[in-house]
């Protein structure tokens, strides 16, 4: 309104200033006119645009609204559109609960339960309200629980939702199978939480929740539960089963021999040429295909071998934090690969296309299509782990020799003989799929069927070694090159290690590559750097550490002061395996680390970090009681990680004058306040 009123007050100034007629009454009439006009004009468009933001204040909460926006995202259509009654949610960081929730859809045809499977990263949730509008159906949720007892990253949004909703899912028939591992102190907790919130929303459940230990063997606590599952919802939905299990085809082959398509895959993880043609962001779908600049031997003798590796990301755009993951996607060993093609008679090379024989699936391909064998075999499936018992089942039906279809079959059962026959010939002798073609020569199954049946290959992570402030371009990490001998006296090779130790750079003109994408963690330094810190990583689980001993120690040179800076390391042997051993005394010296050491091969009795720990109470309470200090764990969680914890509470209890049940308590809030933190695996 600011410029109508200077518009009048000057045109009232003007008139007030005429001591003479300048201008007749004629004009002064005419310039009155027209101020008045521009005036109009000025205050129309300012109640225009008023009106304009009114208008969109006002549609802003119908775009929040918990409606779908789109049938693309809703599950429900899908369902009624095909016929279905059954859908399964899958909660996956490695691709077994994926799996699992195919198993259970395709069970559901057997009992006339037509399932699909589905990632609740790409649905509307929400839409689980509108499921009782579809007659006898079931949704089942096999879910896995990652890191710290968090979600999987495709299940983050689903949980959130039912952590801070209230829908009304009265009228919702569900069922939950967790995936989880004992030697985690979280076990299974995302399945327990989901299985009792959908019940509090109003939820039916139809069986019981089921708890998968990958620690000891989940597929015999999968088939074992499925097993009573599938019982119990016929009778809860009044169904019975349409016979014996019969082995449907998922997807329909394309052998591409008189043609070869113009878009053909060779290891892209999802768009076509994204290894030739690379263009940021990088992330799980589009990696980026890094440079090894370094690749070098860390052990000084023995018959191990440990590599630290550094790639280059200078001009990716990719950034990291010290303390993040970096994932690599390796490639089968080709002498495996080849092995199908010489054991069931296949041209590797033949281009094929297997495509979802059910139209309405989101997934219309097992993987990147069309492709060779020999890519599918190389670059994305799994041939190096023990197969599942799902997979025996369908060999059996192409082993020509009775004995081995016979043998094949009993340990796809759920009987305790074939349980305890799976367990020692599959898992024990640690078999994998090529394994097992060699040893029951009469089996030949189809290349494509196979291919349709093995699991996804997945990328490894690793935790990074280098601090992102010291070498922001550079990323390092510490792997151990995985091989042994098997009890079948064969050589099995650690599919990723095995690779990257045949990745030298020699010419510095042509460095090898490999495809890298990174993982956020929260394996974090604490955010003031005088807070002191105890770090516990035996072997590699120094890995995360190193980066936070140069950041530290950048930290002091830059005339900070840094609190504490406490190592706990062990190793075999000082002349074998002392990792970074004159990197680590080099920050000794300049005062930037304190370094205990436990060798548990050099003396005659074993000596480990949680010996060390052990005797140095009086240090770990100064720094976590009396200092507010932060404590960091990396390595094996099925013993020494358990150690830790347990000598942890003991300190707390004895230094702190606390009750076991209050120093348990203490512990809590540390973890609670990221302060007690770790990164493990068994």
């Amino acid at each position: 309104m600011a410029k109508i009123v200077d518009a009048e007050e000057q045109t009232a100034a003007i008139l007030e200033d005429i001591e003479e007629p300048m201008f007749g009454v004629l004009d002064v009439v005419l310039l009155v006119a027209l101020l008045g006009v521009a005036a109009w004009w000025l205050m129309r468009n300012k109640k225009a645009d008023a009106a304009l933001r009114e208008k969109t204040y006002a549609i802003q909460p119908m775009a929040m609204s918990s409606a779908p926006q789109s049938t693309e995202n809703s599950f429900i259509k899908k369902l009624k559109s095909s016929g279905r009654s059954l859908i399964v949610f899958y909660g996956s960081q490695t691709g077994t609960g994926e799996e699992f929730a195919g198993r259970i859809a395709k069970d559901g045809i057997r009992y006339k339960m037509k399932g699909m499977v589905a990632d609740p990263e790409e649905y509307d949730m929400e839409d689980l309200i509108q499921m009782k509008t579809i007659p006898n159906s079931l949704a089942v949720f096999c879910m896995a629980t990652y890191g710290e007892g968090d979600p999987t990253d495709n299940a983050m949004d689903f949980y959130e939702w039912l952590q801070n909703g209230e829908a009304d899912l009265t009228g919702l028939n569900y069922a939950v199978f967790g995936l989880g591992n004992k030697t985690y102190e979280h076990f299974n907790e995302v399945a327990i939480y989901i299985d009792k919130r959908l019940e509090e929303l109003g939820a039916t459940r139809v069986f019981e929740l089921g708890l998968g230990d990958d620690d000891a063997n989940i597929e015999d606590d999968f088939i074992t539960w499925k097993d009573k599952f599938w019982p119990t919802v016929c009778a809860h939905f009044g169904i019975e089963s349409a016979g014996e299990d019969v082995s449907v085809r998922q997807y329909k082959l394309t052998e591409h021999i008189e043609s070869i398509p113009d878009r053909v895959f060779t290891g892209e993880v999802a768009r076509l040429h994204s290894l030739i043609n690379q263009r940021p962001p990088f992330d799980v779908k589009n990696p980026y295909l890094a440079p090894i600049k370094v690749n070098r031997e860390l052990h000084k003798g023995g018959d191990r071998s440990c590599m630290h590796i550094e790639f280059d990301i200078e001009g990716s755009k990719m950034r990291y934090d010290t303390g993040d993951h970096v994932a690599v996607y390796p490639m089968n060993d080709s002498e495996l690969v080849n092995k199908f093609g010489t054991l069931l008679g296949v041209n590797l090379d033949t281009i094929i296309t297997l495509t979802n024989t059910d139209e309405d699936s989101s997934k219309k391909h097992p993987f990147p299509c069309p492709c060779s064998y020999r890519t599918a075999l190389t670059y994305y499936i799994d041939i190096t782990s023990n197969p599942r018992t799902h997979i025996l089942k369908e060999l059996a039906e192409y082993a020509s020799d009775p004995e081995e279809a016979a043998k094949l079959k009993l340990m796809a059962s759920t009987c305790a003989e074939g349980k305890q026959l799976y367990s020692q010939w599959i898992n024990h002798d640690n078999r994998n799929i090529v394994h097992i073609l060699e040893d029951m020569p009469s089996c030949k199954p189809k290349l494509d069927h196979l291919c349709e049946l093995l699991p996804r290959i997945q990328c490894r992570y690793y935790s990074i070694s280098s601090s992102s402030k010291l070498y922001p371009t550079i990323v390092h990490i510490t792997a151990v090159k995985v091989e042994y001998d098997t009890p079948t006296g064969r050589r099995n090779k650690g599919v990723a290690t095995s690779w990257l130790a045949g990745k030298i750079p020699t010419d510095p003109n042509a460095l090898p590559v490999v495809p890298i994408f990174f993982r956020k963690s929260q394996f974090k330094l604490p955010t003031r750097p005088q807070t002191p810190i105890i770090m516990i990583g035996p072997g590699t689980g120094l890995a995360p550490f190193r980066g936070f001993i140069q950041e530290r120690d950048m930290a002091r040179e830059e005339g900070k002061p840094i609190g504490d800076t406490i190592l706990y390391f062990g190793c075999r042997k000082k002349s074998e395996d002392f990792l970074y051993e004159e990197e680590l005394e080099e920050f000794v010296k300049k005062g930037t680390l304190k370094l205990h050491v436990a060798f548990s091969r050099d003396q005659k009795e074993k000596v480990y970090v949680t010996h060390l720990l052990a005797k140095n109470a009086e240090e770990i309470w100064n720094v976590i009681g009396e200092n507010n200090g932060h404590i960091y764990v990396c390595g094996d969680a099925r013993t020494m990680a358990h150690d830790v914890h347990g000598i942890l509470l003991k300190v707390v209890q004895e230094k702190g004058n606390m009750t076991e049940s209050e120093a348990a308590i203490y512990v809590k809030k540390m973890e609670a306040q990221k302060r007690y933190s770790a990164d493990v695996w068994s």
